[in-house]
């Protein structure tokens, strides 16, 4: 009798974690190992850092849309709860996409493969199997910013001027699930975020631009924030400062800052402003 309450409390602290490329997936498993939580991991072929077999108690690696597999690696383990971290490179998808029968089943019932209704579906189907699908915040509440500049830097009033501008802009291509940055100098869009990603649409931009321009990272105006937030990272301020860009802007409360030492660290020593932004900052 005195041993199930122990029981219960070592099963409670299991955790499933579906994961995609980046560093998150890492961090995330990093940071719920030090709470003593153990983490199941699948992993996707090709996508998830092989360093992440470090940091879990177990994992499965799979190819993407091998639905069943994932499935029963989650349900093998005894795991209730599961975290969707990282994501999966679309034209990745395109091109080498191995969907099993479950997988194929759930993209037949969608009319439309855009992000957030695969996503929906896809924690749909874990529902169905007992897993619940938790926020991939979860544990990680002091990496999302609150409101303010977070680096040495405040942005000027004109790059204040391109943040709001941009986060509107952002908002309403986000409506449409296209991407959740857009680039911006001199009052003007020059380049939105699409399948190739934020780091790709930064160099697309500085290309065009020759340099001079602002980002503007937002959360979807109709983002599940179980999985799939904004993240910005060491490397999306590299990109920036390679392309000469004057600031950075993401929306408080709703995105992931990894490393953000080290990010802050770099786009102080580049001059880089760096801010989350409140929406009610923003009039639209």
């Amino acid at each position: 009798m005195e041993r199930r309450p122990k029981a219960e409390r070592l099963a409670a602290e299991r955790i499933g974690l579906v994961a995609g490329s980046g560093r998150f997936p890492v961090l995330f498993a990093e940071t719920a190992r030090r709470r003593g939580v153990e983490v199941v991991a699948v992993a996707h072929l090709g996508e998830t850092d092989p360093a992440l077999e470090r940091v879990v108690s177990a994992i499965t690696w799979i190819h993407p849309g091998e639905l069943d597999a994932m499935i029963h690696a989650l349900q093998t383990a005894g795991i209730r709860r599961t975290v969707m971290v990282g994501g999966i490179a679309k034209p990745r998808l395109f091109r080498e996409l191995r969907p099993d029968e479950r997988a194929t089943r759930l993209l037949a019932r969608l009319d439309k493969l855009r992000d957030d209704l695969v996503l929906r579906a896809l924690a749909a189907e874990f529902e169905t199997e007992g897993i619940a699908v938790v926020e991939s915040t979860l544990y990680l509440q002091e990496i999302v910013p609150v409101a303010g500049v977070l680096g040495t830097r405040a942005p000027s009033e004109e790059e204040w001027s391109e943040i709001r501008f941009g986060f509107r802009a952002a908002k309403v291509i986000g409506q449409f699930d296209i991407g959740q940055s857009v680039v911006v100098r001199s009052g003007a869009v020059i380049a939105v975020e699409g399948i190739e990603g934020t780091d790709a649409t930064i160099r697309r931009a500085g290309q065009l631009a020759n340099g001079d321009i602002v980002v503007v990272k937002v959360c979807k105006p109709t983002q599940d924030t179980r999985f799939d937030l904004p993240a910005v990272g060491p490397e999306t301020v590299r990109t920036l400062a390679e392309m000469r860009g004057r600031a950075l802007a993401v929306e408080a409360g709703r995105t992931i800052t990894l490393d953000r030492s080290e990010m802050i660290a770099l786009a102080d020593a580049a001059g880089i402003a760096v801010v989350a932004v409140a929406p009610a900052e923003v009039p639209t």
